[in-house]
């Protein structure tokens, strides 16, 4: 555990980031977990036990670890903001009955030819949203186990 946290604390001070309580804890959340959570999710969760975060705090420790690299934001429906401490290229699997949220690895597709775009358009970076149903909500219609 104390391993982890000083991993932690040299990331953040790799980046330049002023190790704050609510930065680290922010962070380690994300770390910790593969669900792409929104803001208010971690808020609920970080303050959980003993409430020491407010949402505008959060917020802006998210900006500082997006500005570093440490953390992206991953848009998958209008409107919802969550967020990823994988930041290595992968794509998203969304289930549309429940909500789960699943990374793909980036290499599960075909290689997606940017340079097949019409003349005029220069593609960096692509990332797939596949929108289906997962198999626990698939289980449950079908009463599958």
């Amino acid at each position: 555990m104390q391993e982890e946290a000083n991993a932690i604390i040299q990331t953040l001070k790799s980046k330049g980031l002023r190790v704050t309580p609510q930065r680290f804890a922010v962070y380690a959340n994300l770390l910790s977990r593969t669900d792409h959570p929104t803001v208010e999710q971690l808020l609920t969760d970080l303050n959980k036990d003993f409430p020491v975060s407010s949402q505008a705090t959060i917020y802006s420790s998210l900006q500082a670890l997006r500005e570093v690299g440490l953390v992206r934001e991953v848009l998958l429906q209008e409107g919802v903001s969550r967020y990823d401490a994988n930041v290595q290229p992968h794509h998203h699997f969304c289930c549309q009955s429940c909500g789960a949220i699943e990374d793909i690895a980036w290499d599960t597709f075909q290689c997606i030819e940017l340079k097949n775009l019409r003349p005029g358009l220069q593609g960096k970076t692509y990332e797939v949203i596949v929108q289906g149903v997962c198999d626990r909500c698939h289980d449950e219609v079908t009463g599958d186990r």
